[in-house]
C-alpha cells in the first residue's frame, strides 16, 4: 500500500516491507494525567508484562490522521468529549522485533509509523466504557486508568519505549 497520502515525512520501511500507518492519542484529564488502557490478550485479561498503553491504531487508506486519531480514541474507549490540543511535530516509528514482525499482518510491515495527538478529555469518567466498545468494535483494554506521563515509558513493551519516551516528551509542557 502506497503511503503517499500521508505526506512527505512519513518514514521508509526496511526492505520489501513497510510501516504501518497508524496514530496515538495523548489523552489528557483536567488533572494533567494520562489515559492509559491495560491490553486484553483475548480471553478478557492481559497476563503478559507491560500490557499498559495508550490508544493507537491503524489509518485507514486515504483517511487524515487526525481525523483516524478521534475514531480510534472512540472505537477503543467510547470516548467523544475531547479537543485537540495539538499534533506532534513528526511522525515517531518503531520497528517490530523479529518475532512481532512474523506474526503481524502476515509479515508485511516492519513495524509502525505513528502521528500522536494529544487531546483534552472534556467528559466525565463515566463516559469511559472499554467493556461495550461501540459499533460492533472488540474490547482492546480490560482495565484503564490515568497515570503520570513521566510513568508511561515504563509500562509499555521495551521495543515500543522509545516512542513512548519521544511522546511524552513532545507533550511534556501539556501535563505541568
Amino acid at each position: 500500500m502506497s503511503s503517499d497520502w500521508l505526506g512527505p515525512d512519513f518514514p521508509k520501511g526496511i526492505g520489501e516491507r513497510s510501516y504501518r500507518p497508524c496514530v496515538g492519542v495523548f489523552l489528557i484529564n483536567r488533572d494533567g494525567l494520562v489515559w492509559i488502557g491495560k491490553r486484553d490478550d483475548g480471553s478478557g485479561e492481559s497476563a503478559y508484562e507491560y500490557s499498559w498503553q495508550m490508544p493507537q491504531g491503524g489509518i485507514d487508506k486515504d483517511e487524515d490522521p487526525q481525523e483516524a486519531a478521534f475514531r480510534e480514541l472512540y472505537e477503543e474507549t467510547s470516548v467523544k468529549s475531547v479537543s485537540l490540543l495539538e499534533a506532534a511535530p513528526q511522525w515517531f516509528a518503531y520497528d517490530y522485533p523479529p518475532e512481532v514482525a512474523a506474526k503481524s499482518r502476515k509479515g508485511k510491515h516492519c513495524g509502525q509509523a505513528q502521528r500522536w495527538y494529544a487531546l483534552r478529555f472534556e467528559g466525565n469518567d463515566s463516559e469511559v466504557d472499554i467493556l461495550n466498545p461501540p459499533d460492533g468494535h472488540s474490547a482492546e483494554f480490560g482495565e484503564w486508568r490515568w497515570e503520570r506521563a513521566e510513568n508511561l515509558p515504563g509500562l509499555i513493551v521495551p521495543f515500543k519505549r522509545p516512542v513512548y519516551e519521544a511522546v511524552v516528551q513532545a507533550f511534556s509542557h501539556l501535563t505541568a
